[in-house]
């Protein structure tokens, strides 16, 4: 019976422990369609006013590369505004740009392509997908 008990306390125990933590959520942007871009932001604001909602913490991470790199930046994001607002009033909610896409766009153009403040350039962006995966984040490509 003490064998039982102690097993019911280390998993309430546990279930405590991870229903503490905050949900983690990687939204993927890797085309450059504004209406993608849109609906990657659209997801994080409705997950992130779901959890709020219920007194839960979320931490959004917004991977762009490829085509999504233009999404992050300054002199080309169709969803500038936006994105400015999201990194002023959510501060659950961050962006992440590709360098290998950025050094690519800049090696076409002949210049280093302006992110957004507010942005972090993370060295490739798919391995940092891989990164978050690992560490059970929760990857979705809207």
């Amino acid at each position: 019976m003490r064998a039982l008990v102690a097993g019911f306390v280390i998993a309430v125990c546990t279930v405590r422990a991870t229903a503490s933590e905050p949900h983690r959520l990687v939204l993927q942007i890797s085309d450059g369609e504004p209406a993608k871009m849109r609906a990657v932001l659209d997801v994080a604001a409705n997950v992130s006013r779901h959890y709020s909602g219920q007194g839960k913490d979320v931490d959004i991470v917004v991977v762009a590369f490829n085509g999504g790199l233009d999404m992050v930046l300054e002199d080309r994001s169709p969803v500038k505004e936006r994105l400015a607002n999201f990194l002023k009033s959510m501060p659950n909610v961050s962006f992440v740009a590709c360098g290998n896409t950025i050094e690519t766009l800049a090696a076409k153009e002949g210049r280093q392509p302006p992110l957004l403040p507010g942005v972090t350039v993370t060295q490739v962006g798919v391995a940092a997908l891989m990164d978050l995966a690992e560490k059970h984040w929760t990857i979705v490509r809207p």
